[in-house]
């Protein structure tokens, strides 16, 4: 790869053209439905690096991020962590994990919920909010390579993925009980 002397050591990268070209990929893909498929995989790949490269010096993934924000929009009392969970951008097998390093290094704190000793509600820590304030900084930075597509752009972009994500999404038994049934 070469080198690109603008930017000092770092290896240039070849421009973002299809996803064919990218990859290297000699034959074409069997349909454009697969070529849809892989190209969104591909750009959340991106997309996720880019997230953890502008998280990284603080020591928090993506998914520690996530909570934070959800527990910023939470009342002061917090949230339980199933909803927590069903709130997250991406599932989280394994949220009372997540939760446990998060209370571990501060950034949260799990309160007993009065009356009801089976319910533990989640809270920001003050450190946890503080930090949350520069997290978002640094994603609201790294954000800002998207700042030259027109705002139309975008919004077709957003509802083109959610279109996506409603024909593909798979229910989980729990989000399919909670939905009343339809005659």
């Amino acid at each position: 790869m070469k080198r690109d002397r603008r930017r000092g050591s770092a290896p240039a990268r070849a421009a973002a053209g299809t996803l064919s070209a990218e990859i290297a990929q000699a034959r074409p893909f069997s349909s454009l439905e697969r070529e849809a498929a892989a190209t969104l995989l591909r750009t959340g790949d991106v997309l996720r690096h880019a997230v953890e490269c502008a998280l990284r010096p603080w020591g928090v993934s993506p998914e520690q991020y996530n909570v934070l924000r959800i527990l910023r929009g939470a009342d002061a009392d917090g949230l339980p962590t199933l909803e927590i969970a069903e709130r997250m951008l991406a599932r989280s097998p394994n949220i009372t994990r997540l939760i446990d390093k998060m209370t571990g290094s501060g950034l949260a704190e799990r309160r007993p919920m009065p009356g009801d000793r089976r319910v533990v509600r989640v809270v920001a820590t003050a450190q946890g909010r503080k930090v949350l304030a520069e997290l978002d900084e640094a994603i609201e930075g790294m954000l800002g390579k998207l700042a030259p597509f027109p705002p139309a752009r975008l919004r077709t972009l957003v509802k083109l993925l959610d279109d996506v994500r409603g024909r593909l999404a798979i229910r989980t038994a729990r989000e399919a009980a909670s939905i009343p049934h339809q005659r």
